[in-house]
């Protein structure tokens, strides 16, 4: 059955450097999904960055609502502004940094209903 979720049922993640709501994941009743929304806050001087991650087992695609940054992964380094989408493939490490003046807005999709389980937080030293 088809359902809505509103901004209030979305769940806050707790992660470093972003804010993070999951709108769509197997506790909210999906089989193969997910969903977040994520706000990177525009980075301070001295402030130091968030570090890479890895989804082992599935990939990440995520379009930009808002702003823009740069893709950093383990084949190279991308720009991306509102409207970009990135598709990063499984067991490839990434970040996604803010370069602009303003907090840089996405929407991230996943193959899986549980990211949590399978994505891997790196050592802020690569890249």
């Amino acid at each position: 059955m088809a359902r809505v979720v509103t901004p209030d049922q979305a769940k806050r993640l707790g992660l470093a450097g972003r804010t993070s709501f999951e709108i769509v994941s197997g506790e909210m009743g999906a089989s193969n999904a997910s969903v977040r929304l994520v706000e990177i806050p525009v980075q301070h001087p001295g402030e130091e960055p968030r570090g890479p991650h890895v989804h082992h087992g599935f990939e990440e695609c995520i379009y930009v609502l808002s702003g823009e940054g740069r893709t950093l992964t383990a084949g190279g380094s991308y720009p991306v502004r509102q409207g970009d989408t990135v598709l990063v493939p499984a067991e490839e490490p990434h970040v996604t940094r803010n370069t602009g003046t303003t907090p840089l807005m996405l929407l991230c999709f996943f193959p899986t209903p549980d990211v949590a389980k399978s994505t891997e937080d790196l050592p802020l030293t690569w890249p």
